[in-house]
């Protein structure tokens, strides 16, 4: 037994005869202090269970200084992994186990509300017979409160153990977390060798070797020392699977959608897709521009989608804040532009690290003068993938700026998805280099749709003057009567033409009822399982969810209205209306709750926070019943 005991925590007895309790899904969280693996361990676990059939959802808890004081609860850095039998399309509710390097970490998790009632919490021991005075005062005082809440509480000997393989355990208690949860969860062990092996091949045996054995020593430590375990089944896999995060997705859809040039400058927590993007793109033939600035990595992208290659750049809020001279120069010049913008909390630098909603009314509206782009938002990991593919061939076809917005909730979260099998059609035929016609004009506009013909530099009889300027057919600069609106009547003819194409979303649940709930990006998982758990328990809700957001399908106006109550979801902020300066005449609705009552005149309500965090199926549940009485 290595567990040391207290008068009040549990001891687990030994469990080697163990029987495997079936389950159908659970919640784990990992945490300690940055710089400990925490996330490394709960990714490979992730993807391992994966491997096995389960659905999975990651979530990195990521501090938001870059070098937090170790043992803070606000510095406390880790991953949460939902693993289940089927689909998992979101991070769940409160966890179910949570294993701990370090009470503090562990303490600002609880406050959070992130751990179920009775929860089994794995802690690490060392702190409690430390020699700083404050340090065991500290560790006795949270257990004392962990007790006190029932929770399940077992210390463990994670230190100790990590010395007897490695000098530093810094650089191995979450390897020995991996094993520890590989035994809990019945992993397929020789899949976890596997893992430990790709994640560390570039790094050779000499760190392989120890790894390997971290991962035998926490799996035979629970085996000996635990007296639960689970299963959690799944379907066979029947067709082949990849398990990326929202970036990586992102850089196999720029690479799949044909796009040649990522231009970006480094920025949380979009910075992952370049990192990506630098290791593979070059295999596909394209090639990673870190510019000097966000202004620099926009100018770039449009230069490059100048010269025939249609380029894309990545960047979060404060990035698009710097961009945004830049995109009005490439919708005023016609220009083809890609921007991913994996929203974070703000203003300003704001939330670096954590997820927001918040920069969709910036994306639409963020220019002087009127300035249309196509405003797309991915709402699963797959989704990032395939909005790129779309997002190049809107880009190109009407040449203007189409904005995807991710967030750091897909940024970083893990998902399993069928592996996509390239299509010719994702990639766009060569560019006509033939002659421009004689008599053409590089903005000679088509008087139905406000399309007109790329030119290509180099293209015999094409040249033609770029400017950011108000211009005429020819591209002369003018500042004459009705230049200027021309070209706008123009500018806003290609949205409304792309605007015929989109089909009307479909409605989750009734198609008409007491409450319809809508929401968009990655707010949709969490949503749609409210929304079913509603559903069984007899209420009458349904819910909406908007890919395209500039310009909005047709028909949604017609859907809301056969609803008595339309309240949107999102991570962005709104006003408590309960609040004592806050009246009808003065509050402010989150981003989506805006438009839609802006747009279609009805009565729209939302529900929206700004915690970080991403939303519990839970907290959504809970407003559902809320509002749905208050109807009767």
């Amino acid at each position: 037994m290595h567990t040391t005991e207290t008068p009040q925590s549990k001891t687990a007895p030994t469990g080697q005869n163990t029987k495997p309790t079936a389950i159908d899904e659970h919640i784990i969280e990992i945490v300690s202090d940055s710089g400990e693996g925490a996330q490394t361990a709960g990714q490979a676990f992730g993807t391992i269970s994966a491997r096995m059939g389960n659905g999975i959802w990651t979530v990195e808890i990521i501090p938001a200084e870059i070098e937090p004081p170790p043992r803070t609860s606000s510095g406390a850095s880790g991953i949460r992994i939902r693993l289940g039998s089927n689909q998992i399309t979101n991070m769940g509710n409160e966890a179910d186990i949570i294993v701990a390097f370090n009470e503090q970490a562990l303490l600002g998790r609880e406050e959070t509300g992130n751990l179920k009632k009775g929860a089994t919490i794995i802690l690490e021991n060392r702190w409690k017979d430390h020699t700083n005075n404050v340090i065991r005062e500290q560790y006795a005082e949270v257990m004392e409160h962990l007790l006190a809440e029932g929770y399940n509480v077992i210390e463990i000997p994670m230190e100790e153990e990590t010395l007897k393989i490695v000098k530093n355990p810094r650089r191995g208690k979450n390897m020995f977390v991996l094993g520890l949860l590989s035994y809990i969860y019945s992993r397929d062990m020789e899949l976890a060798r596997e893992q430990i092996r790709f994640a560390f091949r570039k790094k050779g045996e000499k760190v392989i070797t120890p790894n390997l054995q971290l991962l035998e020593a926490g799996y035979n430590w629970a085996k000996n020392n635990l007296d639960f375990q689970y299963e959690i089944t799944s379907p066979p896999i029947s067709k082949p699977m990849v398990v990326t995060n929202g970036n990586v997705a992102i850089g196999m859809g720029i690479m799949a959608s044909g796009m040649e040039v990522c231009a970006m400058y480094p920025i949380t927590p979009a910075t992952s897709a370049s990192h990506y993007l630098s290791e593979v793109f070059e295999n596909a033939g394209g090639m990673v521009h870190q510019a000097e600035d966000e202004l620099a990595a926009c100018a770039f992208a449009i230069g490059a989608s100048y010269a025939g290659k249609c380029a894309v750049t990545i960047t979060s809020g404060p990035g698009m804040a710097l961009k945004t001279e830049l995109l009005g120069l490439a919708s005023m010049a016609e220009i083809p532009l890609v921007l991913v913008d994996v929203q974070r909390g703000g203003p300003s630098t704001g939330l670096p690290t954590k997820v927001e909603q918040g920069d969709l009314l910036s994306a639409m509206f963020n220019s002087p003068g009127d300035n249309p782009k196509v405003v797309l938002a991915p709402s699963t990991i797959e989704d990032c993938f395939y909005s790129m593919i779309t997002a190049r061939k809107i880009a190109e076809t009407f040449r203007m700026p189409v904005l995807v917005l991710s967030d750091a909730n897909l940024a970083t979260g893990q998902q399993p998805y069928p592996r996509p099998d390239f299509k010719e059609e994702w990639v766009a035929p060569p560019y006509d280099q033939n002659p421009v016609p004689e008599g053409s004009i590089p903005y000679d506009w088509d008087e139905k749709t406000g399309l007109s013909r790329r030119i290509i530099p180099g293209q015999p009889g094409g040249l033609f003057r770029v400017t950011g300027l108000a211009h005429t057919r020819e591209g002369h600069v003018a500042y004459g009567a009705g230049v200027n609106q021309e070209g706008c009547d123009k500018r806003s003819l290609k949205v409304a033409t792309f605007q015929k194409t989109l089909k009307t979303p479909r409605v989750y649940g009734p198609e008409k009822g007491d409450l319809l709930l809508v929401g968009w990006g990655s707010t949709k998982g969490a949503i749609e399982e409210a929304v079913d758990k509603a559903q069984k328990e007899g209420l009458t809700v349904s819910s909406l969810h908007l890919k395209f957001l500039m310009p909005m399908a047709s028909g949604i106006g017609d859907i809301l209205k056969r609803f008595k109550k339309v309240i949107t979801v999102e991570i962005n902020f709104s006003d408590d209306p309960e609040r004592e300066m806050i009246t009808e005449d003065n509050r402010r609705y989150s981003n989506l709750a805006w438009l839609l009552r802006a747009r279609y005149l009805v009565d729209v309500d939302n529900f929206s926070n700004v915690h970080g965090q991403p939303l519990k199926p839970s907290a959504i549940l809970e407003m559902t019943r809320k509002e749905l009485k208050k109807l009767k």
